[in-house]
């Protein structure tokens, strides 16, 4: 047998190349991105894959971002039909007490859902967060448990919620923590912005006037000033208390990739906007993405079961958006799947899903709705069916 050594010089090269081959690997996998946030993650809206993380599951104060969740519950709310845009919510002594950034609600004043809405997403209005609050679960410490219990079931592992609006629990005397992480947060904007509404709400400038046609009408506009200084960029919502530092949670969206960014603890407002910025930055360089449909745009058609009409048409309740790296290829294929199609069928109603592959994995499933009316056919109608069926077999 053949004793073969390398020469030593020889080695050493190779070992190099090796090693800086790994590094680059490394850094392609790591970016290395200076931040002054204490903590911050960068994740892709359409898959939810995260492309940067800096601490992105230490728990930290995240001050008035907490009012993403409160948004985000009033609007299940609305969705749900247990209450409406102009259903008059009457402030308590709790909410009135409020500090920090409020509309200076009055106790036993009323005022719409609709501007109530509008004054936390806009004005980032702690004594409207906890009115909505009160309102809607009888309590502002049983909204909180509302708030956690979401919290849990969109996999914040480590957020413990103990009000509406973000303030320290200091200020509210109570001993439970106030803490969410950029990761848990960056969750909770995923789910927000498909919501009904919730995008009107987080990318409003302003004004918004509040009590029209009175001698108190505080205009309201957004904390959040990057989305008129970073191209794309169109929410979500802003946060600051001594405590937590300058927070943010942010959304932008440039040739169909969307990207969520949040920053917690940076030292400074600019600061926190360029490390924002760099997220960004950096996710738009790597990413691309098709748009396959809008939402509420015909994608197919379902056969729909004792039906006056055979089939019906159906629509995706979001946009079917399918993103990846730059150095992959992007050949998405669909697949729908039917589900209740038993008539009688109403407009709007779930009638299957649309199932998005990249090769034989499963990136994506949206909800289908009917796009029409499907009555039930009659029992004649049925009668000639099984008839021509019969036919048909023979």
């Amino acid at each position: 047998m053949m004793n073969w050594r390398m020469p030593r010089r020889v080695a050493c090269f190779v070992i190099l190349a090796v090693t800086f081959s790994a590094l680059c690997l490394a850094a392609q996998e790591a970016p290395r991105l200076e931040l002054t946030a204490k903590s911050a993650v960068l994740m892709d809206y359409a898959s939810g894959e995260v492309l940067f993380a800096k601490d992105a599951h230490k728990p930290l104060p995240p001050a008035s971002v907490t009012k993403i969740m409160t948004l985000a519950l009033a609007l299940e709310a609305l969705q749900d039909g247990r209450v409406q845009l102009d259903t008059m919510v009457t402030t308590s002594q709790h909410a009135a007490r409020m500090g920090g950034t409020q509309i200076w609600l009055e106790p036993n004043e009323q005022m719409s859902y609709k501007d109530l809405l509008y004054a936390i997403a806009v004005g980032s209005a702690n004594d409207a967060a906890v009115a909505v609050a009160e309102h809607l679960a009888g309590s502002s410490s049983a909204f909180v448990d509302v708030m956690n219990a979401k919290a849990r079931s969109l996999g914040m592992k480590n957020t413990s919620f103990s009000n509406p609006n973000g303030l320290p629990p200091s200020e509210y005397g109570v001993p439970e923590p106030h803490v969410s992480s950029a990761y848990d947060l960056a969750l909770l904007s995923r789910w927000a912005w498909k919501l009904p509404l919730f995008k009107d709400l987080a990318s409003t400038w302003g004004p918004v006037v509040m009590r029209e046609n009175t001698s108190r009408q505080p205009e309201l506009w957004t904390f959040n000033k990057m989305m008129k200084q970073y191209p794309g960029m169109d929410g979500i919502k802003t946060g600051m208390t001594n405590e937590a530092g300058f927070c943010l949670a942010a959304t932008a969206e440039r040739n169909n990739v969307r990207l969520i960014a949040v920053a917690l603890g940076a030292p400074t407002s600019v600061e926190r906007n360029n490390d924002i910025a760099k997220l960004f930055d950096y996710g738009f360089s790597q990413l691309h993405a098709v748009k396959l449909a809008a939402t509420g745009e015909k994608i197919g058609e379902i056969t729909i079961q004792n039906g006056k009409e055979n089939k019906v048409a159906v629509a995706p309740v979001q946009d079917v958006v399918v993103s990846s790296r730059r150095d992959q290829k992007l050949e998405p294929k669909t697949q729908i799947i039917p589900g209740a199609t038993k008539a009688p069928i109403k407009k709007g109603q779930s009638v299957g899903q649309l199932v998005v592959f990249l090769g034989e994995k499963e990136v994506l499933r949206v909800n289908l709705v009917a796009l029409s009316n499907v009555e039930k056919a009659s029992h004649l109608q049925m009668m000639l069916r099984t008839m021509q069926k019969a036919v048909k077999g023979k």
